[in-house]
């Protein structure tokens, strides 16, 4: 009774902490969906205001939200074509850690950027931009490098692919449509004792008739075997002697008037 009661506990103990433990997968799952979701917001909201200012303000605010507002397009695209790649080409793992490394760079750049538009000497601010432009540039330039690149690599694969998968179709069409190898080719001609040449047949079955003939001639002097062929075929059957089969209609008897 006692080891059936420890038992009981055990369960007990396991079905509580596997409750909590799913409990917390949930939580985390879920908060990990919020940040998510709060991420997105920002950085949606963050775009807007960079294309409100870099179209509605002139100076070098507008200038600095546009070169913001660059870099943080080519580096989302960028990101999301490698990340999508990599599940199915491995080999884009290394492009992936350098765009990584690009990243801390395209970062530091967004938080300067970010910090000289609350800058108010816009006279320094405007003596940097030359630079800024410059190194936005490059990393946008790498980033837009990383991503076609990534992008020829899968469209390359998808045209050997079609190709392969082309040439597999015309074999197989050609195996269906077997029948046309086998016609002759227009021109030709058989020869002329070819069995399926022009008056082959005809010339074959004038043979057999004048075999025949002697045939019949030797037989109607000598008597042979052969006669009773022939009167078979010229006296009529008795029809009493015929199989008949259960599907034939039966003859009509004549009637004489």
């Amino acid at each position: 009774m006692e080891a059936v009661i420890l038992i009981l506990g055990l369960l007990v103990v396991a079905f509580v902490a596997l409750g909590i433990y799913v409990s917390v997968k949930i939580v985390r799952a879920a908060s990990r969906g919020v940040d998510r979701t709060i991420t997105q917001a920002r950085r949606a909201v963050e775009d807007t205001t960079l294309r409100a200012k870099s179209y509605g303000q002139v100076g070098v605010v507008g200038e600095l939200a546009q070169l913001r507002l660059s870099l943080r397009t080519s580096m989302r695209a960028t990101q999301e074509a490698l990340q999508t790649g990599v599940t199915e080409d491995a080999s884009l793992s290394e492009s992936l850690g350098l765009f990584q490394r690009l990243s801390v760079h395209g970062r530091e750049l967004d938080d300067e950027l970010k910090r000289l538009e609350r800058e108010p000497d816009k006279k320094t601010v405007g003596s940097l931009l030359p630079g800024l432009k410059k190194r936005t540039g490059e990393i946008t330039r790498s980033a837009d490098s990383l991503r076609w690149a990534a992008r020829d690599r899968a469209r390359q694969f998808a045209d050997d692919d079609l190709a392969t998968l082309n040439e597999q179709i015309d074999v197989e069409a050609g195996a269906l449509r077997h029948w046309t190898t086998e016609e002759p080719v227009p021109g030709e001609q058989e020869p002329p004792g070819a069995p399926g040449a022009p008056g082959s047949a005809r010339r074959q079955g004038q043979g057999q008739g004048q075999g025949h003939g002697h045939g019949h001639g030797h037989g109607q002097g000598n008597g042979l075997p052969g006669d009773a062929g022939i009167a078979e075929a010229i006296t009529a059957a008795d029809p009493r002697q015929q199989t008949t089969y259960p599907w034939q209609k039966s003859a009509r008897p004549e009637t004489t008037n």
